[in-house]
């Protein structure tokens, strides 16, 4: 048998950072054959000549640049995939159609979601690949029966299990997590002992299609200055000022309110019908739960209430929780102890140690027994 057609073949999501890069030449070195891919989802040359500045964020045509460099240095097959139209329709528009409706997206899952594992993972197959693999810092897992198990990544100050809780198994069964067992300062390590040129690029921090952080001027450039601008209100419907827009603030927030007050006010709601903002004291902003919708679990959904962990945004450390399956794949959330800015838009997800049991999209923070 010829011994490269015995080979598994792989595709790897190359974003031009140091860790999509080293995942290339790890599997590489494993002995699969690489192909790697970057996906071009944003015009960064009309953003870029508008502004006359050239901004550092991860899939910007300088990291595609980059990529395909490791790829020559790394001697594998190289291909860009223009996703523009489908980024646009799938994470841009849910973007800002969330902060509209006064809710605070997350559009990094949905692009894990929609784009690397829905579109690249179809590209992947046409290409003929046993695999797909991304940088992510996460890991697999297949039990005795089969089934795939999603794990969090070995260095806890960088696992991105948080952003994968929508993969499903067929998905699971065809991802490949290079760097799950390492930490950051070991991929570093390897990026210079592979001397790949991007050993030292730093990380890229924004979302990556609002690269000057600008959320709100990128929100009214998408849809015309659509303002919805209202009353800040305290509980009671008290008008205390006027805002330009609910899109402009988000669960929590104190600063920038304009309104002087002989307490320091936090955001509590955010009600795009009325065009309200709810504000209050910060003890307001502690909830006893919440109501999530569009649950995806990894494993066969609970028939009944659980006890987990959770997290309620990336950073947020995960609490112990109970988790009480409802119709139509919502599910309500009880903490152990009461938690801080329930977030309508971020993601729940629940974990049972290092494992990733699932999650789903934050409709609203509640209170009170069940």
């Amino acid at each position: 048998m010829n011994k490269e057609k015995s080979k598994k073949r792989v595709v790897i999501a190359m974003s031009g950072g140091v860790d999509s890069s080293v995942s290339a030449a790890l599997l590489q070195e494993q002995g699969f054959e690489v192909i790697g891919i970057s996906m071009q989802v944003w015009d960064y040359g009309k953003f870029a000549a508008a502004e006359g500045e050239k901004f550092d964020t991860c899939c910007s045509l300088d990291d595609i640049h980059d990529a395909r460099r490791v790829a020559e240095q790394l001697g594998i097959p190289f291909y860009v995939v223009n996703f523009e139209d489908e980024f646009e329709d799938l994470v841009i528009k849910d973007f800002v159609d969330e902060y509209l409706k006064g809710r605070t997206p997350n559009p990094c899952v949905r692009c894990n979601q929609w784009i690397k594992f829905e579109l690249l993972l179809k590209k992947a197959r046409g290409l003929g690949a046993d695999f797909i693999a991304t940088g992510h810092y996460a890991r697999t897992l297949r039990d005795d029966t089969g089934r795939f198990h999603l794990l969090k990544g070995v260095d806890q100050t960088k696992d991105q299990s948080y952003f994968l809780f929508t993969l499903t198994q067929e998905q699971l069964a065809m991802t490949l997590f290079p760097l799950g067992e390492m930490t950051k300062t070991q991929v570093r390590a390897l990026a210079a002992r592979y001397n790949l040129r991007v050993a030292e690029k730093g990380e890229s921090q924004e979302i990556c299609f609002v690269p000057d952080n600008d959320y709100v001027r990128f929100i009214e450039e998408e849809r015309g200055k659509e303002l919805l601008s209202g009353n800040i209100v305290d509980r009671s419907g008290k008008i205390l000022g006027r805002h330009r827009g609910t899109y402009r603030y988000t669960i929590g927030q104190r600063r920038g309110l304009g309104i002087a007050h002989p307490e320091p006010l936090h955001v509590l709601e955010l009600n795009a019908e009325t065009k309200e903002v709810v504000v209050g004291p910060k003890d307001a902003l502690f909830s006893h739960g919440l109501v999530a919708a569009n649950t995806n679990w990894i494993n066969p959904a609970p028939d009944a209430a659980i006890v987990a962990t959770c997290k309620i945004r990336y950073r947020h450390q995960p609490v112990s929780c109970t988790v009480k399956p409802l119709p139509c794949s919502r599910v309500e959330v009880r903490f152990a102890e009461r938690e801080k800015s329930v977030t309508p838009g971020q993601a729940v997800v629940f974990y049972e140690g290092d494992t990733v049991l699932g999650g789903g999209w934050i409709e609203k923070a509640v209170d009170g027994c069940w």
